[in-house]
C-alpha cells in the first residue's frame, strides 16, 4: 500500500517539477509513510525516501514504515538540517508544505538548503488523499459504526438537569471504550437557546423540557475519522419546532437523492440551500452543506457556495443542512456518505426523523 502511494507522490512530483518534498503535517506522515509517531519529518525525493525522528521513535518508525530509511537524530541537530546535510547535494530544489510549516521552520529551510530553489508544495498530499481507497473506506464505516452505536447508546441518558458536558463526557467514554482511538474532535452539545450555535462546546447548561438538543460527533478509528449530527427534542416540541426540524430533514434528503459522482460540490450545496431558502430561512443558514471526512475532520471536498471541484467516486463528504436562529435555537441533521458514480452511499445508519424525549 504504502510502496503505490510513494510511486504516486513521486509522479505527482515529477508533474510539478519537484525533485522533493519535506513533509512536516503528522497526517500527511502517516498518509505517505505509515509512521504514527507524528515528530520529526518525512523526505521524498525521486528515489530515496526517509523518516528523520529522534530516538524515542525510531523503533517505531522501523516497524511501521519498512520501505524508508530511518535516520535518528542526535541532540542539538534538527530534522531540516539532517535533510540538508543527506539529501542536499542530490537535488536542486525542494518543495515543502507551505500551509503548515512555521515561520522558524521556513527561515530554517532557506538556511540549510541555501543554493536550492524553495517552492511551495501547499496540499500537496492532502490532494492524493481526497479520494479514499477501498481499505479507507472500511475504516470509516467502522467509525462510524461506533458513532451510530454511540447515538443510540446516549438517548438512554437524555432527561431534564442532566448537563450538555455530561453527555459529551459519556459518549466520548462510550466510544472509546467500544473500539475508537478517541474522538474524531471536541464533541458538540448545545441545546436550547445555544443550539443556534453551530460549534457550541459543551457547557454546564442543564437540560430542560422545550430543548432542542444539537449532537454533533464522531469517532476516531486507525487514524481515520467519522461526523454525524442528530438534533433531538426533549419535550413536547411547539409546530415551529416541528416545522423547522422538517425544513431542515427535506433539505438533507434532496442533497442525498441529488449527489453523484461528475457534480460540482457547489450544484450539491445549491439543492439543499434552495430547500432552506424558499422556506424563509435562508438567511438562517451561513455554513457550507459538507465536506470531505478522512485522516482529518476536515478536507476537500467542500460542498459550499463555493465548491468548485468535481466529485469523484470514493470520494466521502458530509451531508449537513442546518436552520439557526439566534436567542431561539437551531436544527442541524448530518450524515456521512460515499459518493458513487449514480449516487452515494450512506454510511449513516441512526435514524433522523425527529425525536421526542418525554
Amino acid at each position: 500500500m504504502y510502496t503505490k502511494r510513494l510511486d504516486v507522490l513521486r509522479n505527482k512530483l515529477t508533474e510539478k517539477k519537484l525533485d522533493c518534498i519535506l513533509i512536516n503535517k503528522p497526517e500527511n506522515q502517516f498518509y505517505v509513510s505509515g509512521f504514527t509517531g507524528g515528530e520529526g519529518v518525512v523526505f521524498v525525493t525521486n528515489r530515496d525516501a526517509a523518516i528523520i525522528t529522534d530516538s524515542r521513535y525510531t523503533e517505531q518508525a522501523k516497524n511501521e514504515a519498512p520501505n524508508f530509511e530511518i535516520i535518528e537524530l542526535k541532540t542539538g541537530v534538527s530534522p531540516i538540517e539532517v535533510c540538508a546535510n543527506n539529501f542536499k547535494s542530490k537535488i536542486e530544489n525542494v518543495g515543502f508544505e507551505s500551509h503548515y510549516l512555521t515561520y522558524n521552520q521556513f527561515e530554517e529551510l532557506k538556511k540549510h538548503f541555501e543554493g536550492v530553489e524553495i517552492k511551495p508544495a501547499a496540499n500537496l498530499v492532502e490532494e492524493l488523499r481526497i479520494v479514499k481507497e477501498p481499505h479507507e473506506i472500511d475504516l470509516i464505516k467502522k467509525a462510524q459504526e461506533i458513532t451510530d452505536k454511540t447515538f443510540t447508546h446516549i438517548l438512554e441518558y437524555i432527561k431534564p438537569g442532566v448537563t450538555e458536558r455530561d453527555l459529551a463526557c459519556e459518549m466520548e467514554y462510550f466510544m472509546k471504550k467500544n473500539g475508537a482511538d478517541g474522538s474524531a474532535f471536541d464533541t458538540i452539545v448545545a441545546s436550547g437557546s445555544r443550539s443556534s450555535l453551530p460549534h457550541g462546546r459543551a457547557s454546564e447548561r442543564n437540560l430542560q423540557p422545550g430543548d432542542f438538543i444539537i449532537m454533533d460527533f464522531g469517532a476516531r478509528y486507525s487514524w481515520y475519522c467519522s461526523d454525524m449530527t442528530r438534533t433531538i427534542f426533549l419535550g413536547r416540541p411547539d409546530d415551529t419546532q416541528v416545522k423547522i426540524y422538517n425544513i431542515v430533514l427535506e433539505a438533507q434528503q434532496r442533497a442525498l437523492e441529488y449527489i453523484k459522482s461528475g457534480l460540482l460540490g457547489k450544484d450539491v450545496d445549491r439543492v439543499a440551500r434552495e430547500t432552506i431558502d424558499k422556506n424563509g430561512y435562508g438567511n438562517n443558514f451561513g455554513h457550507g452543506l459538507g465536506h470531505g471526512v478522512g485522516i482529518e475532520i476536515h478536507e476537500s471536498p467542500r460542498l459550499s457556495p463555493k465548491g468548485d471541484m468535481e466529485l469523484l467516486p470514493g470520494m466521502v463528504v458530509t451531508v449537513e443542512p442546518g436552520i439557526y436562529i439566534e436567542n431561539y435555537g437551531g436544527v442541524r441533521i448530518e450524515d456521512l456518505v460515499v459518493v458513487t458514480r449514480n449516487g452515494c452511499d450512506n454510511l449513516t445508519k441512526s435514524d433522523k426523523h425527529l425525536i421526542i424525549i418525554n
